[in-house]
């Protein structure tokens, strides 16, 4: 008997070890540093959103979100301040309201009354935050938290119309 239970630990010791040599997968998140990217409409209703890591930038992924999205205006942080961002939003046929960054060696202008409105993209994150499981971001695995994010934008729609 003594030696069945030492043949059984040596295997589970093996296969431990066997398991920590994989390849750390990269959809896993570690700690708090996720970032979820919203575009609103204008009833602050999420419309479409992106997770990234908490490394990647703000303007990385603007592209993406504004991306065949159809709005007439563009309200948007100061991160989102780039010359490619206000270019492509403009070639789509948006009105651009983007604060200019301070180090900005050229200020652009834009309508700070207009600019007011972006109130509804920080509701926005309001509603989703409510939920505890994206508040802590308690998924481990990327997929499974913009699953999450997903399913409240689901109930924030649910809950407006």
């Amino acid at each position: 008997m003594d030696n069945d239970r030492r043949k059984l630990c040596q295997g589970s010791c093996a296969r431990l070890r066997s398991e920590r040599r994989k390849p750390r997968n990269r959809a896993h998140k570690r700690g708090l540093n996720t970032k979820i990217h919203l575009a609103v409409d204008a009833r602050g209703v999420p419309v479409r959103c992106v997770v990234t890591d908490g490394v990647t930038a703000d303007c990385a992924k603007a592209g993406e979100l504004i991306e065949n999205i159809g709005a007439q205006g563009l309200i948007a942080d100061r991160v989102y301040d780039s010359d490619k961002i206000v270019q492509s939003a403009e070639n789509l046929g948006m009105e651009v309201v983007i604060p200019p960054r301070k180090n900005r060696k050229v200020q652009r202008k834009y309508d700070q009354n207009t600019y007011k409105i972006r109130r509804l993209v920080e509701n926005a994150f309001l509603h989703l935050k409510r939920w505890r499981g994206i508040a802590t971001r308690y998924c481990k695995n990327l997929s499974s938290f913009l699953a999450a994010v997903q399913i409240r934008c689901l109930a924030v729609w649910g809950n407006i119309s």
